[in-house]
């Protein structure tokens, strides 16, 4: 896993802080220098998941990332569009922020738990409920 630790334009849609790139195989994603959240450019949380360590990537804590998930009101770092808020159709408790044109938000923790689908899951999803989509 390479590590760029000069962050550079793109900022976090959450916090606003600077993200750094970071790489996994031959995948760049961001992450965000601040609150640790993960953007993943269009089909590269998917092509991370079957890819060996890459959980390695997601090094926020999810207690700390749950925190974030008031905050689902939020514009694409490259567009500027509002996002639109998703759920993981296997696991409820993932939720997420999607740019159709550009990729997905995820907050700390969520990416780990994402590519670890688990009997464990069924119980998270009780407990932090289903995410309510509503169309702008």
């Amino acid at each position: 896993m390479e590590h760029n630790p000069d962050t550079h334009s793109l900022k976090c849609p959450k916090c606003h802080h600077g993200m750094e790139e970071i790489t996994h195989g031959e995948v760049t994603i961001d992450r965000c220098t601040n609150c640790k959240g993960l953007w993943f450019d269009l089909d590269e949380a998917e092509q991370l998941k079957g890819v060996k360590g890459s959980e390695a990537l997601d090094i926020g804590d999810a207690t700390e990332g749950w925190k974030w998930d008031s905050r689902a009101d939020i514009d694409c770092p490259h567009c500027g569009k509002r996002m639109e808020k998703g759920h993981d159709p296997k696991q409820k408790h993932i939720w997420f922020e999607a740019c159709p044109d550009h990729g997905m938000f995820m907050d700390a923790g969520e990416f780990k738990d994402f590519k670890q689908e688990s009997v464990l899951d069924f119980f998270r999803s009780l407990i932090k409920g289903r995410r309510d989509i509503v169309a702008p």
